[in-house]
């Protein structure tokens, strides 16, 4: 019996299309303004089963955007509120919660079980190089999103190689890291060609384009953002996973014969 969830996204990419998603094994690090989006729409989507990494609490400034934020969650882990939601909207989907921040030393137990793909959604330049480096290494699929913040523009959006972005102050840090690091390959990545908006007042001009003070270890280092283009980058974020996970050309050919 097909789960009625599904029925509509079963209209469009098949049984065989669902059935690969459930089969499917997705990381999502960071759960914050893009993370938490992403998030949302594989489990909406059908992926069958989630590890949701992130180390922080809900603070009433992520109200204005992320999703797993609300007055009832406020204090408790971001990755276990995430999982609570996950299985309220799906009870058959594995989650599984990890309260880990990102570094050199532990980023390897992200990619245990062999993962079919790891998101990159969170803005320290230290943990996305980590995610990097050992993606690299296990040669499993990395797609990472680059700075949300400070942009207006959600046309501006845009799919790539890490190679060709630009415009973007995370993307530079994270390059000159990844330089530093011996590290010669490319991945794939959401970013934004819209140079962003002015530094706020009291911001140190080195707090590049994360939405915490990850990259200065400066409490004033927070940057504006919008729900509608934080959020626009984790759901791209996710639709490029869903690409991933069904197979380009299957997609393609699921929605044309629709």
């Amino acid at each position: 019996m097909i789960d009625e969830r599904f029925t509509r996204t079963i209209q469009l990419i098949g049984e065989a299309g669902l059935q690969r998603l459930q089969s499917s094994f997705v990381v999502v690090v960071g759960l914050g303004a893009v993370g938490s989006f992403a998030t949302e729409a594989l489990c909406r989507a059908g992926v069958g089963r989630l590890r949701l990494v992130d180390f922080d609490c809900v603070q009433p400034s992520n109200l204005n955007r992320q999703i797993f934020a609300l007055e009832s969650t406020l204090g408790r882990l971001k990755c276990e509120v995430a999982r609570g939601r996950v299985l309220d909207i799906n009870p058959r989907c594995q989650v599984e919660s990890l309260p880990l921040k990102i570094t050199p030393d532990n980023a390897a137990c992200v990619f245990d079980g062999r993962p079919d793909l790891v998101l990159d959604a969170i803005d320290s330049i230290v943990g996305k190089a980590a995610l990097v480096m050992e993606a690299q290494a296990q040669k499993i699929p990395l797609l990472a999103s680059m700075g949300a913040a400070r942009r207006t523009d959600p046309a501006a959006l845009r799919v790539g190689p890490f190679s060709q972005v630009t415009t973007c102050p995370l993307a530079r840090q994270l390059r000159r890291r990844l330089r530093q690091a011996g590290f010669s390959g490319d991945f794939l990545c959401i970013y934004s060609t819209e140079p962003p908006a002015p530094l706020g007042p009291g911001v140190p001009s080195e707090a590049a384009d994360a939405n915490s003070a990850e990259t200065t270890a400066d409490p004033r280092a927070t940057l504006g953002s919008l729900p509608t283009l934080t959020g626009l980058f984790g759901l791209r974020l996710a639709h490029e996973a869903l690409r991933h996970l069904l197979g380009e050309q299957a997609f393609k050919k699921q929605i044309q014969n629709g």
